[in-house]
């Protein structure tokens, strides 16, 4: 259906802003979107963006058109989610994101057997340690680490997570343990940072009690397994679920500090709008996630 491509790449342009952008986001070049974008705008008889060298913006049919588009767009998927219940047989494309670490270990093995069960379903997997909008990313759902304050959202809750203070035997044998919590300030600590974060600091259970250290670190990434690397390289003191670095800590290449005074635990849970569980592949796919992370984490 060329004009629901048309719409759909329309869409795309409009959310990311970037011809370019668009197109690798679904799979086509640059070339295509943009001709896309003209054959829509040729049918419309109208321009639906302002394009420079520069920058891409929506006029003001552009803006007018992207709020029908939505909804029509929306209603195809749910009449074609509705079709594919009937008949038992999902097809389409899900795009999923979850953060790197989790998302490797845990997220990204359960995506075969899901295609093994629904072979018609593509599963887009992204994985990122930044803050993800589900709106501005066209995601289906997403996998997320920490307290969530998007009401808007519905929230399947999947587990617990422990964490840990962990560093090389080579790195206390250089700097020694930290004598307490405070004296973390004297140490190399790892941390996770990037535009838009906003638990930037660490957070551990002292007393029974909640404390918030903000330290300084001499490395910062926005990349969570590149902390572990830093850290496997005797970089300084990392904060990472058990769960990721049990291994490392099992063989003894990683080792438990502060064992009295440990981060708090966070959460990890399952994120997407309440429109897209209507979806029978993606609420498919949610369940198979869930019931594969549980069986996993149990």
């Amino acid at each position: 259906m060329p004009y629901v491509a048309n719409i759909r790449t329309f869409i795309r342009v409009y959310d990311l802003g970037n011809m370019s952008a668009a197109g690798r986001d679904l799979r086509v070049s640059a070339a295509v979107a943009s001709s896309r974008i003209a054959e829509l705008e040729k049918h419309l008889g109208v321009r639906l963006f302002n394009r420079t060298t520069r920058s891409l913006k929506p006029t003001e049919h552009g803006e007018l058109f992207y709020k029908g588009a939505t909804k029509i767009l929306d209603t195809i998927e749910e009449v074609e989610g509705g079709i594919a219940d009937l008949t038992s047989s999902p097809k389409g494309s899900i795009f999923i994101a979850a953060p790197l670490g989790i998302g490797k270990k845990l997220i990204a093995p359960l995506v075969p057997s899901f295609k093994k069960k629904y072979p018609d379903v593509n599963v887009r997997l992204r994985l990122s340690d930044r803050k993800i909008s589900l709106a501005d990313e066209g995601l289906d759902a997403a996998f997320v680490l920490g307290e969530l304050r998007d009401s808007e959202m519905r929230v399947r809750h999947l587990y617990e997570f422990e964490r840990v203070l962990c560093a090389t035997p080579r790195y206390v044998e250089k700097y020694g343990l930290p004598k307490d919590a405070n004296d973390l300030h004297n140490h190399q600590c790892l941390l996770l940072r990037f535009p838009g974060l906003e638990e930037f600091y660490w957070t551990l259970q002292i007393g029974g009690k909640r404390a918030r250290f903000d330290l300084v670190s001499p490395m910062e990434s926005d990349d969570g397994d590149v902390l572990t690397d830093w850290a496997m390289a005797d970089c300084g003191i990392v904060n990472k679920t058990r769960y990721e670095v049990n291994d490392a800590m099992k063989s003894g290449e990683l080792v438990e500090v502060l064992k009295d005074t440990p981060p708090t635990t966070i959460p990890f849970s399952c994120i997407f709008p309440h429109k897209r569980f209507q979806d029978p592949k993606t609420r498919l796919l949610i369940d198979h996630m869930v019931e594969g992370c549980r069986e996993k984490l149990a």
